[in-house]
């Protein structure tokens, strides 16, 4: 497209009014490689929103799906046009929120993104500069730039293998995600032992613990931990260890040997939440018109219970947050003083020492974004606190835990691909704080943890244009723009799937292959109900049944100290250092909603092609890896729309064996006797 338009388009110069005497024109000259990044940025700054849409659009999807209540597209519109990104509180069956409300939640995400800009402008020097930042997802990126731009004589260029490749994935997709869909979790156990609930929960993929599950579908293996292609090797096994160890070891021990919190009395594998008796939780039933708990509701429908699996993913959550600052500390402490002296000049490499040519970005303007963003979200929480809930002191609080882990945490993903979350601890903080108040719960942690996770996805964009060599503030203008316009796309697409699709995200009511479960959104909504409505002091306080949960916290601290440790008296040893424990920790971090057959799928694949090829076929595998895995992702994509504008659309679907999901239906029903379940035997 961009060489098509340098070709046709004109190249007359024109004088804009208001820019002087400059000149503009609509074909600066040939397409070039640095125009294709800036255009990838500007899409990937949409994208991360991408990041943050799932938090953005997962708002709207709680309270329209699982909470049932409208607003006006009209309103919603106007409100992201002028406010950048989306926020809103529709109104309810219980009574009328205002505009106001919605353009102050609204202003919100706004700041959000911003903050993540300052954040990422204050540690470019600590996790873009070094050589050792490599950040492996931005590689699969430069391949691909240059597999499109350089001239490259060889019989198979690698331009000509991504084509190749992405028609394969084109072609083969249609395969699991319309003709034969049960090719996405190929649960044989379950089929082997088609009226056992025992062997089902062992083997289901989606429900279970995927003994065995595999899967064909390019987008099941990539879908949570990304491309299995990008990711060192060192990086997989760590995720391997923590996987096999929570699903193979503490899973049965906690499930069928313990018992632990009655676990037998509710599925092995779930994200819902429970009565004491299996059943699940009515959730709108202990919801006040105020949008808070209404307590004397709550305690006649009794505790909430949780699955045991979600239970240990807490507490392996919060061992894994612990663990990030310990380990960041003892293996890169050094390193951070250092360059907050400023004493590793002598030290920059190659890409660093080009960079310099370039005018940087100064640091007054991240200042400034910072300095604008707290002032005017300090008046939403001082002026409208009645809408948004949160004290200022919320705002600076969550603004310093954002900041305090944003290092450590960029440090984790630029070494290995995988970004530890922090979205459980500012929901446990604000949760104990200001409990019964979903909205300043939500406030909080989108405060504290996306504004991280923007800063993340900007740097990553900034090391992006560091090995590509693109001027800083070019990078800027363009992350900031494409921010600006992914907010109003997320909207429409996410209002009109809500709109469109009949029951969407009522798993109860979907066909079992259906694809708009919205598993992500069912684990954000709990996680609404658990730290902001109920709050954690009813479920991991002296209130609740998972007290113990909070010893990781203990756990993942003193785990990265015995791995320095041993390191310090085993310097010989190499292997000591790549034991990640932030990684290890937090290897099912995105279970649920993710499910072993992802990480199965993920497991294999990355070792096959990041051991194995590696060691064997290197040439191939330095020439072709990263390649492949953007051809991969680009035709499931591609295919992914197409299949939804052509047949998701009308609702033509195929029924037949192959097309009822992986059958597997008693791997959710509980075994501890004297629960009943419709659709599971009786115990």
């Amino acid at each position: 497209m961009g060489h098509f338009m340098a070709s046709v388009l004109p190249m007359t110069k024109f004088r804009i009014p208001g820019f002087g005497s400059r000149l503009f024109s609509l074909n600066p000259g040939p397409f070039n490689m640095k125009e294709h990044v800036l255009i990838s940025i500007f899409a990937n700054a949409g994208s991360a929103f991408g990041n943050g849409s799932a938090y953005a659009v997962g708002i709207v999807t709680i309270i329209k799906a699982f909470y049932h209540r409208n607003i006006s597209f009209l309103a919603s519109w106007i409100l992201i046009i002028t406010t950048q990104h989306t926020w809103w509180l529709p109104k309810s069956k219980f009574g009328s929120v205002s505009v106001a409300e919605n353009a102050a939640l609204m202003r919100l995400d706004g700041a959000i993104q911003v903050l993540g800009y300052g954040w990422a402008g204050l540690l470019r020097s600590y996790v873009v500069e070094p050589a050792h930042m490599w950040w492996p997802s931005t590689l699969v990126q430069v391949s691909l730039f240059r597999a499109l731009h350089e001239r490259d004589e060889q019989r198979m260029s690698r331009a000509k293998f991504f084509v190749i490749a992405l028609i394969c994935s084109f072609s083969w997709y249609v395969v699991p995600g319309y003709l034969f869909t049960t090719l996405t979790s190929i649960s044989w156990v379950c089929w082997a032992f088609s009226n056992s609930v025992t062997a089902q929960q062992v083997g289901s993929g989606m429900r279970g613990l995927g003994l065995g599950a595999l899967t064909l579908d390019w987008s099941v293996v990539a879908s949570f931990l990304f491309s299995p292609l990008i990711s060192p090797f060192f990086a997989i096994v760590n995720v391997f260890a923590g996987y096999a160890l929570i699903i193979y070891v503490v899973m049965p021990m906690a499930y069928w040997g313990l018992d632990m919190y009655g676990a037998r009395k509710f599925p092995i594998f779930s994200s819902h939440l429970f009565t004491n008796q299996g059943q699940r939780y009515n959730i709108s039933a202990i919801v006040n018109y105020k949008f808070q708990l209404d307590l004397p509701k709550y305690k006649e429908q009794g505790q909430i219970n949780l699955s045991v699996f979600f239970a240990l993913t807490y507490g392996f959550g919060f061992a894994t947050i612990a663990s990030t600052l310990t380990h960041v500390g003892l293996f890169y402490g050094r390193e951070i003083y250092q360059r907050f002296r400023a004493s590793y000049k002598d030290k920059e490499d190659i890409h660093t020492r080009l960079m310099r040519k370039y005018k940087d970005i100064p640091s007054w303007w991240f200042y400034l974004l910072l300095g604008v963003t707290v002032a005017v979200s300090l008046l939403l929480c001082i002026f409208l606190n009645n809408q948004v809930q949160m004290p200022w002191w919320g705002l600076l609080f969550a603004s310093a835990i954002a900041f305090m882990f944003t290092l450590p945490i960029s440090i984790i993903t630029a070494t290995t691909n995988q970004t530890p979350g922090l979205n459980i601890i500012t929901e446990y903080i604000m949760g104990v704080i200001l409990p019964g108040r979903p909205i300043a719960n939500v406030c909080f942690k989108t405060y504290g943890y996306m504004s991280m996770t923007q800063a993340i996805s900007f740097l990553s964009d900034f090391k992006l244009g560091h090995y590509m060599k693109i001027p800083p503030r070019s990078m800027f203008l363009v992350q900031l723009i494409g921010t600006v316009i992914a907010g109003t796309i997320n909207l429409a697409v996410g209002w009109w799937l809500l709109e469109s699709i009949e029951n969407i995200c009522q798993d109860d009511l979907l066909p079992p292959d259906s694809p708009w479960t919205c598993p992500g959104d069912r684990v954000f909504f709990d996680a609404s109900v658990i730290w902001g409505l109920v709050g954690p002091k009813r479920i991991f306080g002296t209130l609740g049944n998972y007290s113990s949960m909070n010893w990781f916290f203990l756990g993942g601290a003193l785990g990265p100290v015995i791995v320095w440790l041993l390191h310090k008296a085993f310097p010989k040893q190499s292997w000591i250092p790549l034991i990640n424990l932030p990684v290890l920790l937090g290897a099912t971090g995105a279970m649920p909603p993710a499910t072993p057959l992802n990480y199965n799928a993920w497991i294999i694949v990355g070792t096959i092609f990041n051991f194995f090829i590696f060691r064997y076929r290197k040439k191939w595998w330095q020439r072709y890896n990263y390649i492949l895995s953007a051809a991969l992702d680009a035709g499931v994509a591609f295919m992914g729309v197409l299949l939804y504008f052509s047949l998701g659309m009308e609702s033509k679907t195929l029924t037949w064996w192959g097309t009822n999901g992986e059958h597997c239906d008693l791997a959710t029903c509980p075994t501890a006797k004297g629960i009943l379940v419709d659709g599971c035997p009786a115990n």
